[in-house]
């Protein structure tokens, strides 16, 4: 994949730019590559150069990447005013509970719906997905999903109120849980050791709630970018964005390794049956 600035815009022209209609909801949805079906779900404040560059990554590993404009201005570089306001209005929208322990916030029936769009599009044993910050727990709530195989929980920052808290309701969890031990699934989760937005509490939490199914993987706050857009400068003081942001671009580095962790993950989940190996 050649080299984007990533303090740049993001045109976004190497996806396809369509209205997907589900649930009598209409989004825009970048969709690029071909293979099994993945869904990307971007961090606040939207869809920056760096949440595009990941979406790419998925799609040059094989897949059909997905990547449903949820918020924000696609394909922008987070301005510190503008992501705020973005934030602040997303935190009331009806479609996410901001603020909501043991609740799914109303947007993840979409995405559910989105990732067996999906599959009925790609084919394959089934979807994976990945979410972000403030979409970080929807890839468990999707789950509720059967199509759904292979979810990554990415610094998952909700509810924003209580870090010991997990953005899903008890008999969802419950359920999630079943299907897991039922089907042999697992659940894999990133976080920043320092991360004051998804603290170890939650991870505690996760693991509580789906044992040995939640692998959870704590990078140092050493292993964290340091030149970032204006959003993160100045409203996320702390290693965050596991895959994106804080996320540097160099060989060797732990946050390469838990990338190319995740794209083995949706190798492992997702390939024909016929092929797949154990781990």
């Amino acid at each position: 994949m050649p080299k984007r600035s990533m303090k740049q815009d993001d045109p976004l022209e190497d996806f396809t730019h369509r209205d997907i209609t589900l649930d009598g909801v209409t989004k825009v949805v970048y969709v690029a590559g071909a293979g099994p079906a993945v869904i990307v779900m971007t961090e606040m404040p939207g869809i920056s150069p760096h949440v595009a560059r990941f979406a790419r990554w998925v799609r040059d590993a094989g897949f059909t990447v997905y990547m449903p404009s949820l918020f924000g201005r696609d394909g922008a570089v987070p301005g510190a005013e503008e992501g705020a306001a973005i934030f602040q209005r997303v935190c009331v929208s009806a479609e996410f509970r901001a603020l909501a322990s043991n609740e799914s916030s109303p947007v993840t029936k979409w995405l559910r719906s989105l990732a067996r769009f999906a599959h009925g599009e790609c084919g394959g044993p089934g979807v994976g997905a990945i979410g972000m910050c403030f979409t970080g727990n929807f890839a468990l709530t999707m789950m509720l999903e059967p199509s759904m195989l292979a979810p990554v929980l990415s610094q998952p920052s909700l509810p924003l109120n209580n870090p010991a808290g997990i953005e899903i309701a008890p008999d969802e969890v419950k359920a999630v849980r079943e299907r897991l031990e039922r089907e042999d699934l697992t659940v894999m989760a990133y976080r920043f050791a320092g991360d004051k937005f998804c603290m170890a509490q939650r991870f505690a939490a996760y693991a509580e709630a789906l044992g040995d199914r939640f692998i959870g993987r704590v990078l140092p706050d050493s292993a964290a970018n340091t030149d970032l857009a204006p959003f993160f400068e100045r409203h996320v003081t702390t290693p965050h964005s596991v895959v994106t942001a804080h996320l540097i671009d160099e060989a060797g580095q732990p946050t390469i390794a838990a990338r190319d962790e995740i794209l083995a993950f949706f190798r492992h989940r997702l390939a024909p049956s016929g092929s797949r190996r154990s781990s």
